[in-house]
């Protein structure tokens, strides 16, 4: 029972999407997952763990009935790693060698990446039957659902420092290839199973070319390109582990890393790793399509479910939209709220009507703080503290590193939602921003909208705190705006006339 338990649990890992190319002979150089991106994705994904709030027992078992102490940290003989890797070998359609640096790369793993298999093996319960669903439709191998633990640790909210977003790691242009659209409201690359769809597609385009599954997850890494580059410069071999040194560098450790991750899923318990359970599971969510658009932030009230709570489940969403599209959009709630949400699904659509009709208004203030960093603080756990990223802190303070010294003074800006009077609203809007003259703050109307011109280092926030405009709302009225690319001189919408 332990045995065939163990054996399900797992084959695949270690893969990243290759990007960047104008057809499906898609060259991936600037995006290849490099073992620095690696080790971060691993560090990201712990540290996500230790702030969520776990509230279910432990799924598994397996741990107490093999006898270990908790604190144990079993380790074997180089034979016994490598006839557990003869067994993987003969069980799955990958070709698994046992070499030097398979096991040197394999023993990292036990000794240094416990806690990240531990935490993914728990979270691999609200993914991993979807993955299978598709795996299955598309009539490619199961072990593949392993591929996203090392590119997101399972987590469908990651961006790679070069673009790269979700469970699957697509860049844009692949992203779209694969049907998977970006715009001002939607990311499709972080919905998960439009993500996996497209992967799955993905994967099985790479094995029509190569016929072998090793070389498809090299080409995946590196691109079709340079896996063709390397066939023609090894005198046409086929075989991944001849054709090794002619790859790029990062590619020669990939499918190394990827049976050390099949290793660690397989073998886990034998190594004392408890899955870390996950804060949700499949069958604790369900999913509803929605006929009209509404503001994330209202579900709140009406339904008690908090912005942060809405996100984690739907993180496809980019603003506190959720828009009105054909086909609709079809969002993921705690199952014990489908039938509240329908009941409260119409006054919902209409809530900003609503406030609108009692003379009140939803808005949501800026507000600063000042934060004295303490002995050993990490700007890290500042803002984790605040809800904030590290890089809103550095802006604000105009920080260029992430060094920061114990009595160091840092400005932090927190949002503080709530209704007001209408009257107030017109009041809040009208008032500019005390530190500013009032010459900075003139504006213009074409008839539909009154309009503000950018001034050399302002930003679409700033510009909300000089008019005292929620965020959120001028986002809204700006939505065709890249804030990447704002400069002086551009014109800001700030009111609907």
């Amino acid at each position: 029972m332990l045995k065939s338990f163990l054996t399900f649990i797992g084959l695949m890992s270690f893969v990243s999407i290759a990007q960047d190319s104008t057809d499906l002979n898609l060259d991936h150089n600037d995006d290849s997952l490099t073992y620095e991106r690696f080790l971060d994705v691993i560090e990201n994904s712990i540290r996500a763990y230790n702030i969520e709030t776990w509230g279910k027992d432990n799924a598994y078992q397996i741990i107490e009935d093999l006898g270990y102490a908790e604190d144990d940290k079993p380790d074997f003989s180089d034979s016994i790693y490598k006839l557990r890797l003869n067994t993987l070998n003969a069980s799955t359609i990958i070709d698994i060698e046992d070499n030097e640096d398979v096991i040197k790369t394999l023993k990292y793993f036990i000794r240094n990446r416990r806690t990240f298999t531990a935490i993914c093996l728990g979270r691999s319960k609200m993914f991993f039957p979807m993955y299978e669903q598709y795996l299955d439709k598309y009539e490619i191998p199961m072990e593949l659902k392993y591929l996203s633990v090392i590119e997101s640790g399972l987590r469908p909210t990651v961006k790679s420092r070069v673009g790269a977003a979700g469970l699957w790691q697509f860049m844009y242009r692949t992203g779209r290839m694969f049907g998977l659209e970006t715009d001002s409201y939607v990311d499709e690359r972080m919905n998960p199973e439009m993500a996996t769809d497209a992967a799955c597609r993905y994967l099985k385009y790479l094995y029509g070319l190569y016929g072998d599954w090793s070389l498809a997850l090299a080409a995946y890494n590196a691109g079709p390109g340079n896996v063709n580059k390397a066939i023609r410069r090894s005198g046409g071999k086929m075989n991944y582990w001849e054709l090794r040194p002619f790859l790029p560098k990062e590619t020669q450790m990939y499918v190394p890393n990827f049976i050390a991750m099949l290793y660690m899923m397989t073998y886990y318990a034998d190594h004392n790793i408890t899955a870390k359970e996950a804060q949700v599971y499949l069958h604790d969510v369900d999913t509803v399509c929605v006929k009209s658009s509404f503001r994330i932030s209202h579900l709140d009230t009406l339904l008690g479910i908090t912005k942060d709570e809405f996100n984690y489940l739907n993180p496809v969403y980019k603003t506190d939209i959720v828009p009105q599209t054909m086909p609709y959009q079809c969002i993921t709630l705690p199952i014990e709220k489908i039938d509240s949400f329908l009941f409260i699904e119409d006054s919902l659509y209409a809530y900003d009507k609503f406030l609108e009709s009692i003379g009140e208004s939803f808005v949501a203030l800026e507000k600063k703080k000042t934060h004295v960093v303490k002995p050993d603080q990490r700007i890290l756990e500042i803002a984790e503290m605040y809800d904030v990223t590290v890089s809103d802190i550095k802006g604000w303070n105009g920080l260029r590193s992430s060094t920061i010294y114990p009595g160091q003074r840092l400005t932090i800006r927190v949002t503080e939602r709530r209704y007001i009077e209408k009257s107030e609203a017109a009041k809040i809007e009208s008032k500019p921003s005390s530190s500013h003259k009032s010459s900075s703050t003139k504006t213009v109307d074409d008839g539909k909208y009154e309009y503000y011109t950018l001034r050399s280092g302002e930003s679409l926030w700033t510009v909300s705190q000089k008019f005292g405009i929620s965020f959120v709302d001028l986002q809204a009225l700006n939505k065709g705006l890249d804030p990447k690319r704002m400069q002086p001189g551009d014109k800001i919408k700030i009111k609907r006339l």
